[in-house]
């Protein structure tokens, strides 16, 4: 019968949470201008880069209102010109016989209405360059561009609503909500121990595949969902282009914008607990138990309490004490108050108990019941 003495190791910490992936940044694009499509510039559903032309409107128009209002700024600064040199020879003229204070003073209101008139038709000029300018819309960001909603020959207008959007790549969010109960337990945990810094977020993907890229916690709600009562958790992970496909329209991702992902919250540091093999824990409709072995060999039945655990190694929090001998083979022959007979535990369970190369015994620990 494999007997195991309960010892300390270091084990890593997990809690997992359902989330999503959202981009930081969002762009919906819009015409600012009326105007009808002359041409598309983008690949629907490929990667683009800020300052990249995606729609060019029909510019003729605007070039046309753009040269009117420049010529009146030109016609106005001519007749400016006329009357400053008015201005000029009325100034001149008031210390001789023919001169009057009431020319200069004409002269110059004159002068400074056209100043006035010039800096308007000036501005007018500056507001058709931005109108013209609107006709040329570019990529305010760099991030995978969706699907176009107008073709060319339509008409857009400022009312006509999203042309397209854009949504950066990397680095992504992942945010995932969290009960407010087990938000205290990881608030009491870490809190002295780093804070945002003491833990990393791995992914599992929605095929059962665990993320490559570790990420970063860096921010808590200010507020608790009412309907839910959960607080939301955001953290920042890298998204690199694993390859890149002319046909696919360029760098291939593997985390996409509102992806399904199951969070793991990792210790970064592991933390001793009294370990047994998990193939020792029984359970009944009154919780975990094991048999241990006590005084003269009688094997004895412990109630106990599991705390952050792997499919290999219990973590027990109360109930035995290390150095306990507690069975893990043989547990089908094991009647609480009769003599058995302990010997060493297999090869497979002595490895699987062992601490590895990175100091975490196993795989790493799994929250238990509080997983929203």
């Amino acid at each position: 019968m494999g007997v195991f003495e309960a010892v300390k190791r270091p084990i890593t910490e997990t809690n997992e949470f359902l989330g999503r992936i959202e981009a930081p940044n969002r762009v919906n694009v819009v015409a600012r201008v009326t105007a009808f499509l002359d041409k598309r510039n983008f690949v629907e559903g490929s990667e683009v880069k800020a300052g990249d032309l995606l729609y060019q409107l029909e510019r003729g128009p605007f070039e046309a209102d753009l040269a009117s209002k420049k010529a009146q700024v030109a016609q106005l600064q001519a007749t400016l010109v006329n009357a400053k040199l008015t201005t000029d020879r009325a100034k001149s003229l008031l210390g001789g016989p023919a001169g009057q204070q009431s020319s200069v003073d004409a002269a110059v209101a004159n002068q400074q209405s056209l100043e006035a008139q010039v800096q308007a038709a000036q501005a007018q000029v500056d507001l058709s360059q931005i109108n013209l300018d609107y006709t040329m819309i570019h990529s305010p960001i760099d991030g995978r561009i969706g699907r176009t909603a107008v073709t060319e020959g339509n008409v857009v207008t400022p009312s006509s609503g999203t042309l397209t959007t854009i949504v950066s790549q990397d680095p992504m969010y992942v945010t995932f909500p969290v009960p407010v109960r087990e938000a205290l337990n990881l608030r009491d945990r870490y809190a002295t121990r780093g804070g945002f810094k003491a833990v990393i977020i791995r992914l599992r993907l929605t095929d059962g595949r665990l993320y490559e890229k570790t990420g970063e916690l860096n921010f808590v709600n200010n507020t608790i969902a009412q309907n839910t009562d959960t607080i939301s958790l955001r953290g920042t992970i890298p998204n690199p282009a694993t390859y890149t496909s002319v046909a696919a329209g360029g760098a291939i991702r593997e985390l996409t914008d509102n992806e399904f992902v199951t969070v793991l919250l990792e210790g970064v540091q592991p933390v001793e607990v009294l370990a047994i093999p998990r193939s020792a824990v029984l359970s009944d409709q009154q919780g975990e138990y094991v048999y241990v072995v006590g005084a003269d060999n009688k094997a004895e039945q412990r109630r106990i309490q599991l705390g952050q655990s792997t499919a290999t190694i219990a973590a027990v929090t109360s109930g035995i004490a290390l150095g306990d001998k507690v069975v893990v083979e043989g547990l089908q022959k094991v009647k609480p108050g009769e003599v058995v007979a302990p010997g060493p535990v297999s090869a497979l369970i002595q490895s699987s108990m062992k601490v590895s190369a990175d100091g975490s015994a196993g795989s790493p620990a799994k929250s238990t019941g509080n997983n929203p």
